[in-house]
């Protein structure tokens, strides 16, 4: 017992780990537990897939390539966002403004306006369809009542009453009474029936649609075209109140977009000239100057700025021209045409902002930087300078022409003229077979006073008629003469003299193309 004691007193005493180590041992526990945890990247974030890395894409180019040293280049020189000249005025911000606000509308009119047309003509169509469908619901319900009758009858036909002794008798007395109908007769006329309501059914819907359409284009277009006559009374009163200081500023105007468009006009064109159809569109809006501005009309006496243009290009045989300026922009924008590098013909857009939705005005390029245009309300067809500082886009419509396929032009005048030169050549030789005749009458005269004198000058009028032809020879050649020297030296000055009255017309016609070349 007492051995038992000791040995446990022996075991208290000395125990596994010292009770002063016990503190630090936990605590280097606890701490290898911490980084433990702390190091594991226990969904910190999720691990890199193993797939292939994205290369990214080809890159583009995106403005013009530019050498050092250079100048640098417009990124897109046929579009360019209007701006304002720092030097303007209140007013004439105003005015822009204004002006910029009376274009859209009217574009927007016009836009309403093709859109009211079309909703007119669709609801047409749905009513005249609806028409057809319900005429067809008539027919089909009158077959159907016809095919009903026709098996009541069929049903009703009972054999002789002398007869009717067995069942089958009775049954078909039955059925008469009835009034049942046979199924086969029936059926194609109540499927029909049922065929032609369906279509009623769509037709009817669509005309409702159409009908709603046109309603809402109508009172679209009602209420632009009220915000329309608004703005451009406020401009009119505007312009009326200031002016004595838009006279002004209009030449201020004009002294500023010539030198703005200075760098811009009588610039080359690498060679090119524009095509006949548009100097023949150019032609003819030259013709309408003078004309006034009256919205949405395309002539012939009144014109808008799209109507003008539209209507010039029709007239020299091109009809892919939209009407609204927006959309001739648009279906044009493929073109697009450098403020230098601008032709005859040409098409000048003028926008409120950035985007071709902001299109207002627009005009047709003549030439050293001035266009011809319909500008506004009060005002008419006329020639003024390109307002380079709100200019947005100018494009093409019709592709141009090499400078060398000009010159065969007056080239090809003198190949006719030789041909039709020949056929004048009998004419002058009657002309001098009358001629000699009257010169042979004095010879013979002046001749026969030596021949009574002395019979030796017998020969001499033997000589004297050898003569004779001999001048009617040379009276022949003057002629000639002149026949050579015309189309050597004399082609330009000489042939429309010389030339008979028919080859007039083709003068006139060869220099009617250079003329208006020339504008």
């Amino acid at each position: 017992m007492v051995d038992s004691e000791h040995g446990r007193r022996q075991r208290r005493r000395h125990p596994v780990i010292s009770p002063v180590l016990r503190p630090m041992l936990w605590s280097a526990l606890l701490s290898a537990v911490a980084a433990t945890v702390l190091a594991a990247p226990a969904y910190a974030e999720p691990g890199v897939p193993v797939t292939v890395p994205d290369t990214g894409s080809r890159p583009t180019v995106t403005g013009p390539f530019q050498l050092p040293g250079a100048a640098p280049a417009d990124p897109n020189p046929g579009v360019v966002a209007p701006s304002v000249s720092p030097g303007a005025s209140a007013l004439e911000v105003q005015i822009n403004a204004a002006e910029a606000r009376v274009g859209e509308l009217g574009t927007q009119l016009l836009e309403l306006e093709q859109q009211r047309t079309e909703a007119e003509a669709q609801q047409l169509s749905a009513e005249r369809d609806l028409e057809f469908a319900r005429a067809a619901v008539q027919q089909a319900q009158q077959r159907a009542d016809q095919a009903a009758a026709q098996a009541i009858k069929a049903d009703a036909a009972l054999p002789p009453l002398d007869f009717a002794a067995d069942l089958r008798d009775l049954e078909l007395l039955r059925r008469a009474n009835r009034g049942e109908r046979a199924e086969h007769a029936t059926a194609p006329a109540a499927g029909e029936l049922a065929r032609t309501r369906a279509d009623e059914q769509v037709a009817t819907e669509a005309y409702t649609a159409a009908e709603s359409r046109l309603r809402g284009a109508q009172e679209q277009y009602t209420a632009t075209q009220k915000a329309l006559r608004d703005e451009e009374a406020k401009l009119l009163k505007l312009r009326e109140q200031n002016a004595t200081q838009l006279v002004e500023l209009a030449r201020q105007q004009e002294r500023a977009e010539q030198q703005l468009g200075a760098d811009y006009a009588n610039q080359s064109a690498d060679g090119l000239v524009a095509h006949p159809t548009a100097l023949a569109a150019l032609a003819y809006a030259r013709r309408q100057l003078g004309d006034p501005y009256v919205w949405g009309a395309t002539g012939p006496n009144s014109f808008d700025c799209s109507g003008l243009i539209w209507s010039a290009y029709r007239s020299a045989g091109y009809y892919q021209l939209p009407r609204v300026s927006r959309d001739q922009y648009y279906a044009t924008r493929s073109r697009t045409v450098p403020r230098n590098a601008l032709l005859p013909g040409d098409l000048v857009f003028f926008a409120s902002g950035s985007s071709w939705r902001t299109i207002h005005h627009m005009g047709m390029y003549i030439g050293d930087g001035k266009m011809i245009h319909a500008p506004t309300t009060g005002d008419v067809v006329k020639i003024s300078t390109v307002r380079w500082s709100r200019l947005f886009a100018a494009t093409r419509v019709v592709g141009a022409v090499p400078a060398e396929s000009a010159s065969p032009t007056p080239s090809a005048t003198p190949t006719p003229t030789p041909t039709v030169k020949p056929t004048p050549k009998p004419s002058p030789t009657p002309k001098p077979t009358t001629t000699p005749r009257p010169t042979p009458t004095p010879t013979p005269s002046t001749s026969p006073t030596p021949a009574p004198t002395s019979p030796s000058p017998t020969p001499t009028p033997t000589g004297s008629t050898t003569p004779t032809p001999t001048p009617s020879v040379t009276s022949a050649t003057p002629s000639p003469t002149t026949t050579p020297g015309d189309s050597d030296d004399l082609d330009d000055d000489a042939s429309p003299t010389t030339t008979t009255s028919s080859l007039a017309p083709e003068e006139s016609v060869s220099a009617t193309p250079s003329t208006v070349g020339g504008h």
